[in-house]
């Protein structure tokens, strides 16, 4: 699939998406149809590697719906982040599984979780329970992020999701991303040998390692991936509001005008939002770009490198964050009260927004971007910069 064959792909599946988001979100079933639209479109297996690309297909989905725009960007993102790891012979399994199956991929691998892998003469046993497991309900293989007993080094594991000793608690009912199946997982004794372990961290490994690094990379992927999706968020609000303000919109008496579409302040008020989502659209994309040349240097990406891209994807996560919050509040203020019904299903926009806004709180990226204007210090390594 080429790049403008994945970006026709998105554009067709986001339309069809689009034609009953309100039903399915209210619904809040397992997006198990969801995916297999995305299966039958291709999109499941456009390369991972091309990050433009990727990232662009999923700020088209989730303009549509935010929920299956998320799970089609962490697919790409675990893909991408697999051939980092030790075990190059599984990573390449998996992306030909994916490109001949139609596999869809999803993790466990919270930081904050607390998954044990138990060592059991040439295997493993993998328990514990994690939450928000992005959708590993609906899933065909599964990352699984875990602590080894025996040498308190983390491990990520892939295992097949019929694999036994896997549930999935019914417990996803949040106020926004509904269709994400990001609820939590439990895992009792699933087995997996050493050719299932996809890359190891050893205790003593850190930043001086290039290794170390490169893997660092791993958590400005999915701040860039989230930052796509909040524009998506955004594209998405100011589409919808602005066709519900051409054909539904009254205009208010004291604007003495017949069309609520001549209210110079309706106007201005879509053209400053529109304006701001310009600007977060560069800054998403220039986070992917940044992410993408520091991904290309491999071994060779120096801390000074890795802090700059991660002062780039910071900014945009920023500025993506909030003006999702308020371009989704104010196109209320823009289309008017009858607009607060519930059949309108604007009020989707800024129930995804603030569920994934508060996914990591975006004042630490600001802290981390005044405190380099500052001091001149690059941003600390952490699972979530």
């Amino acid at each position: 699939m080429t790049p403008a064959d994945a970006v026709a792909a998105a554009r067709a599946v986001a339309g069809r998406l689009h034609e009953d988001v309100v039903a399915r979100e209210r619904a809040n079933r397992p997006p198990r149809a969801e995916i297999q639209l995305l299966r039958g479109s291709g999109l499941l297996a456009a390369d991972p590697d091309d990050l433009e690309t990727t990232h662009l297909v999923t700020r088209i989905i989730a303009a549509s719906d935010a929920s299956i725009g998320h799970l089609l960007g962490y697919h790409y993102t675990h893909l991408w982040r697999a051939r980092l790891y030790d075990n190059a012979d599984l990573a390449r399994r998996l992306r030909q599984d994916v490109r001949s199956e139609g596999l869809f991929v999803a993790s466990v691998s919270n930081p904050r979780d607390t998954i044990v892998a138990t060592t059991t003469a040439d295997t493993f046993t993998v328990s514990g329970r994690g939450a928000f497991a992005t959708g590993c309900a609906v899933a065909d293989r599964i990352l699984v992020g875990a602590i080894r007993d025996d040498q308190e080094s983390r491990i990520v594991v892939v295992v097949p999701a019929d694999a036994d000793g896997l549930s999935h608690p019914p417990d996803w009912d949040n106020l926004g991303q509904r269709l994400t199946a990001s609820g939590s997982i439990v895992l009792r004794d699933v087995t997996a040998g050493p050719a299932d372990v996809l890359g190891t961290f050893p205790p003593g490994e850190d930043e001086t390692s290039p290794r170390w690094q490169q893997l660092s990379l791993v958590s400005l992927a999915f701040q860039t991936v989230l930052t796509q999706i909040l524009v998506g968020i955004t594209e998405g609000a100011l589409d919808e509001a602005a066709r519900y303000t051409r054909e539904q919109s009254r205009p208010w008496p004291a604007s003495g005008l017949a069309r609520a579409v001549d209210d110079p302040h309706v106007l201005a008020g879509y053209g400053e939002l529109a304006a701001s989502l310009h600007a977060a659209r560069l800054l998403a994309d220039d986070a992917t770009r940044a992410l993408a040349k520091a991904d290309r240097r491999g071994l060779d990406l120096t801390p000074a490198e890795r802090g700059r891209t991660a002062l780039t994807v910071s900014a945009a996560k920023v500025v993506a964050t909030r003006l999702a919050m308020e371009a989704t509040s104010r196109i209320f203020e823009l289309t008017g009260g009858r607009a607060t019904t519930r059949s309108s299903g604007l009020d989707r926009f800024w129930r995804d927004a603030r569920t994934l806004t508060v996914h990591d709180p975006v004042a630490y990226k600001a802290r981390e971007l005044g405190t380099h204007l500052l001091t001149g210090n690059p941003p600390p390594t952490t699972a979530y910069s």
